[in-house]
């Protein structure tokens, strides 16, 4: 059984059906962060849909044990909250490790899934060498806590010229994020599957965002998640590294409701009420 997830769940107050009905957003951060990362987020879109974010287990305020010791896991604990919330179908969006996920989720459960939204991510599986690298970094994190490594990738999870505030909440959550959980996430995910096939596959419009300056995914990995997608927008957010929704979330955010809307403009019209 998934563990508990702490989450957000905004929205409307009124039950009332609008016109044209608002697909739910399902938001997974990325590592090793929380769901504080789409603050922005949650405060625009939840005026007038529901707005869901976990804390992925092992992150923020969600059980750090039982641990992730498979990728999948992550998806199946978001598919069990989305069962104890009763949303059935949903725009799914995650960034950089949120990303792979969502990729998981659409993996693991493609019919609940109305849109894709792949940000500052890649598809690819991990060489054998990125296999060692992220086994050296959970020792390193068990060892030493998540201070150095925080400080040591502060300016490329967000681009030096980021505004004091954005650095220091980054700072924050990385250096509040447990290192069992993180260390825990980063062997599974050193063992994910590849998506690149799936991509291919996907039946659902998806959006790809990615920073002008990220260089952990770099731009040219999100050109080749666009190619490789039937249905993709393409948006390339300059001013912006690792985390454009924090960066410039003026600009992810016009790009994200633009899709919103393509999505829910796709979903058939609610039943008339009986006379």
């Amino acid at each position: 059984m998934a563990p508990f997830l702490a989450y957000e769940d905004k929205g409307p107050a009124s039950s009332r059906q609008p016109l044209v009905p608002k697909v739910p957003l399902v938001l997974v951060h990325g590592h090793p962060f929380d769901r504080t990362m789409w603050a922005p987020q949650l405060e625009t879109f939840s005026a007038d849909r529901r707005v869901i974010a976990p804390d992925l287990r092992g992150y923020g305020a969600s059980p750090v044990t039982p641990a992730v010791t498979d990728f999948s896991g992550f998806a199946r604990d978001i598919e069990a909250l989305l069962d104890e919330l009763k949303v059935e179908s949903f725009v799914l969006a995650g960034l950089s490790m949120g990303g792979q996920i969502a990729m998981d989720c659409y993996r693991l459960f493609p019919e609940r899934v109305s849109g894709l939204v792949l940000a500052d991510t890649f598809p690819s599986a991990e060489t054998p060498q990125g296999v060692r690298t992220r086994d050296a970094m959970a020792d390193r994190l068990m060892a030493e806590g998540m201070r150095g490594y925080a400080d040591e990738v502060l300016e490329r999870m967000v681009a030096p010229y980021a505004p004091d505030g954005v650095k220091a909440h980054v700072h924050r959550m990385m250096t509040a994020t447990a290192p069992k959980g993180a260390a825990a996430a980063l062997r599974a995910r050193a063992r994910r599957p590849g998506y690149d096939d799936l991509l291919t596959r996907v039946s659902v419009p998806a959006l790809v965002v990615v920073g002008a300056d990220d260089t952990f995914t770099p731009v040219s990995d999100a050109l080749a998640m666009h190619t490789a997608l039937p249905d993709a927008a393409l948006h390339i957010i300059d001013g912006a590294a690792h985390m454009p929704n924090l960066e410039r979330p003026d600009v992810f955010d016009q790009a994200l409701a633009e899709f919103l809307a393509r999505v829910d403009a796709r979903q058939p019209s609610p039943a008339p009420p009986r006379p």
